[in-house]
């Protein structure tokens, strides 16, 4: 069976690409870089397509037993969502795995969150056998924020001190290869969340030990935030993201009663912990200052 993963050079989608080529599995992965079609990892093969390209997405289904579909944030996902959903299906596609995103239907003020309903609703009225894994903010969203961590002792991303559920980017990416490759997930939606709660100063905190210097948080004022950030990205995210954090410092984006053991169920294991992320990672920012990299 040959599986076809979009979205497979992005960050969680690379990891699924490793863990079936890991496994021996056939894969095909689609990005619209030509380039990238190039620098595959051995064993996976490369296509060219664009999810708002119906023809290019006919021929990088062709063949394909299974699909995983990771949509990028973009003003039009809910577009690229549906035009995957009926590619898939026309082209007979066995098993259908998205990613999604936790508590889907409580920030619907977010576009990223909104766009991602009709999609799932597509997908569940496919008739295709399908698994969504709704994942929470990824432990490795830090990565942005390394630089003020390390040169001015300031954890940066505003999530608040009401908690959020956060999770690691490779158990993500192992929860949708065992989607894909495992039976008993069909029809299912779990949701993927980390074994704690992180809130914004304790994170800064566990930065700070684990660094041997002070880390506090920048705060909560999204509007600083913003101006910040739209030196990296377009304002239409910025503006996208501003609203979740606001949800995230108003509500908080824990995990509800059962989601710790969805998490436990698709993965057939306990999810990293948030701690030994920060210990893993700052190991690595101190080896590389060591090593004379800049960091």
């Amino acid at each position: 069976m040959k599986t076809l993963v979009i979205g497979g050079t992005g960050t969680v989608g690379s990891q699924v690409v490793a863990n079936l080529v890991a496994k021996k599995a056939k894969v095909r992965v689609m990005t619209s870089s030509a380039d990238k079609v190039n620098a595959m990892p051995g064993g996976a093969e490369g296509v060219v397509g664009n999810l708002t390209d119906k023809g290019s997405l006919a021929g990088a289904f062709n063949g394909i037993e299974r699909a995983c579909v990771i949509t990028a944030l973009s003003e039009n996902e809910t577009e690229q969502g549906l035009n995957a959903v009926a590619a898939a299906k026309g082209a007979g596609v066995r098993r259908f795995v998205y990613m999604s995103i936790h508590r889907l239907e409580d920030i619907p003020e977010a576009p990223h969150f909104a766009s991602k309903v009709p999609i799932e609703k597509a997908i569940r009225e496919s008739g295709m056998a399908y698994t969504i894994i709704r994942p929470n903010n990824f432990y490795q969203n830090d990565y942005w924020f390394q630089q003020p961590i390390l040169e001015y002792g300031v954890y940066a991303q505003p999530i608040g001190n009401k908690g959020v559920s956060r999770v690691d980017v490779r158990d993500i990416g192992e929860a949708l290869t065992n989607a894909l490759l495992d039976d008993g997930h069909e029809g299912k939606t779990y949701n993927l969340v980390g074994p704690g709660v992180c809130t914004a100063d304790k994170t800064a905190q566990l930065y700070g030990k684990a660094l041997g210097k002070d880390v506090v948080y920048a705060g909560d004022d999204l509007e600083q935030w913003g101006a910040a950030a739209v030196k990296m990205m377009p304002q239409w995210l910025v503006d996208d993201l501003k609203l979740m954090y606001r949800s995230f410092q108003t509500k908080g984006f824990e995990a509800k009663p059962g989601h710790l053991e969805e998490t436990v169920n698709i993965l057939g294991k306990n999810p990293r912990s948030f701690n030994a992320f920060v210990d893993e990672v700052t190991s690595q920012w101190k080896s590389a200052k060591k090593g004379g990299v800049k960091v």
